[in-house]
């Protein structure tokens, strides 16, 4: 796996390494021990699967507090615009975000380490996406953040068309 930094500290795009012959490939897509050479959590306790209808369903931005939980996300049928938005106060980029269109056909996926808030735009119509969680998921301490929020000037590349009632009305961030 290549790990590609990202301008958030602990968020990277990771791209598999593909050893190519006449049946086609193989690619490593998670392994422990790169992870924590990297600093990376490598602790995997849940996986999701989300599907979604039509392009421009937005999911996000979601995050969960103690216990906080690291996401590697993969797109593995159409296309996604994945956002990672950092909300750790003590971090130099608190209140940015990266974004990056992940793919069936491009394979990447991103790592969003605990702290920082998740969401995704579709940008084709039945896509599905691939989540490996450091921890189990908590209902009592799931957070989230406006997809819109003027504090975070999110630029989504196309517009929202379907979205949850919850995560279009949380209040304006105050942090």
């Amino acid at each position: 796996m290549i790990f590609h930094p990202t301008l958030l500290p602990g968020v990277y795009r990771l791209e598999p390494e593909p050893l190519r012959d006449e049946r086609g490939f193989f690619a490593r897509t998670f392994c422990a021990e790169e992870f924590t050479e990297h600093g990376l959590e490598p602790r995997v306790v849940q996986c999701n699967v989300s599907f979604n209808h039509r392009r421009g369903t937005l999911r996000g931005m979601h995050y969960q507090e103690t216990p906080a939980e690291a996401k590697l996300v993969r797109c593995t049928r159409g296309q996604i615009f994945d956002v990672a938005l950092d909300l750790r106060p003590e971090s130099p980029t608190y209140k940015r975000w990266v974004g990056f269109a992940l793919s069936a056909e491009n394979r990447q996926a991103l790592y969003i380490p605990p702290g920082c808030a998740h969401g995704f735009l579709t940008l084709e119509d039945d896509t599905e996406v691939f989540y490996q969680m450091s921890e189990f998921y908590s209902a009592p301490h799931a957070r989230g953040v406006r997809y819109d929020d003027p504090a975070f000037d999110i630029r989504w590349p196309e517009p929202v068309r379907v979205i949850h009632q919850r995560d279009r009305t949380y209040p304006d961030f105050e942090g």
